[in-house]
């Protein structure tokens, strides 16, 4: 049995919805029917999902609304080239972390630690350095396979969710503002501090973020920890801040300036994921849990417990 999402009412065959990944009972089935936020993420108040096959794929001209995109001459509609990408951000942000990981092997072998360090590293002896304010969010190679194992799962599982809720752009904007600012707040204390650093690298800022908004938006949400352990998502978020408290503050030389962890960067992520899921709060609405495959509460899968340091030594 599972329960409705939009009445409560309990069902033995539910319908999941392939938009918002709820589950709902034959009545509240249809997006249009349980409010569905990809009728808004589609830009479609009609309440028809377009199948592509539109007059933009027809006549050649593009959907979008005047963008960059469209001055540029590309389609970003519905039958465009960069029509995958709608829906599929969160897909595509570990993509790039994937290729990040292996050009960081590639730069640093080809053109030595220098080079490594002025594309990849947010360091606080170069702050100045815009384009490392987000190259650094997709860079895990200094951490090795379990560091961008670690964030790669919390974004493959939990972003898909919040991607879903506000929007490929939205989402977007999310990860990439809070991973920067995570990174920024960690090298400016580091600065304040001692003037110099290890500098930052990874996306945990970003993930814990998106951790901290789904908290927001459904605290008792169910967590397979492990792909075993039901755990609700509070519980999960809370251990996390409290650790991020503590490592931020410690007087042992395992918090800010020592050790591996960014733990200010995580503290940012986690502040801001919670602003932000404050703000939209009652917009939206959300599966009942989120299981390993899918199922139950319809979500896209359950993480195999969050993790992953967000500052590794250049």
């Amino acid at each position: 049995m599972s329960e409705c999402d939009a009445c409560g009412k309990q069902e033995n065959m539910p319908y999941q919805c392939g938009h918002c990944g709820g589950t709902y009972c034959s009545e509240h089935r249809l997006p249009e029917a349980h409010d569905c936020p990809g009728l808004d993420n589609w830009s479609d108040p009609g309440g028809v999902f377009d199948s592509g096959f539109d007059e933009s794929v027809n006549t050649g001209q593009t959907s979008g609304g005047g963008g960059v995109a469209d001055r540029l001459g590309i389609d970003t509609g519905p039958g465009g080239p960069l029509a995958y990408f709608r829906g599929n951000v969160t897909y595509l942000f570990l993509a790039i972390m994937g290729i990040v990981f292996i050009l960081q092997h590639v730069v640093t072998f080809t053109l030595g630690e220098q080079a490594h360090q002025m594309l990849f590293v947010l360091h606080p002896n170069n702050p100045e350095y815009v384009w490392t304010w987000f190259t650094s969010i997709f860079s895990h190679a200094r951490g090795g396979l379990f560091h961008i194992f670690g964030n790669g799962i919390i974004i493959y599982f939990f972003g898909r969710l919040v991607e879903q809720q506000i929007g490929s752009k939205k989402f977007a904007i999310f990860f990439l503002v809070s991973g920067a600012l995570a990174g920024l707040g960690q090298i400016g204390l580091q600065m304040i501090q001692s003037g110099s650093g290890y500098g930052v690298l990874g996306a945990s800022g970003a993930a814990l973020a998106i951790m901290a908004f789904l908290t927001v938006l459904k605290p008792d949400l169910r967590v397979y920890l492990y792909f075993l352990i039901p755990v609700p998502i509070w519980a999960i978020t809370g251990f996390y801040f409290l650790l991020s408290i503590a490592g931020t503050f410690s007087m042992q030389g395992a918090g800010l300036l020592g050790g591996n962890i960014a733990h200010l960067a995580h503290l940012i992520g986690l502040v801001i994921g919670l602003w932000y899921g404050q703000k939209i709060k009652g917009q939206t609405r959300m599966p009942g849990q989120i299981q390993f495959g899918g199922g139950g509460g319809g979500g896209p899968g359950g993480p195999g417990g969050p993790g992953g340091p967000g500052r590794r030594r250049p």
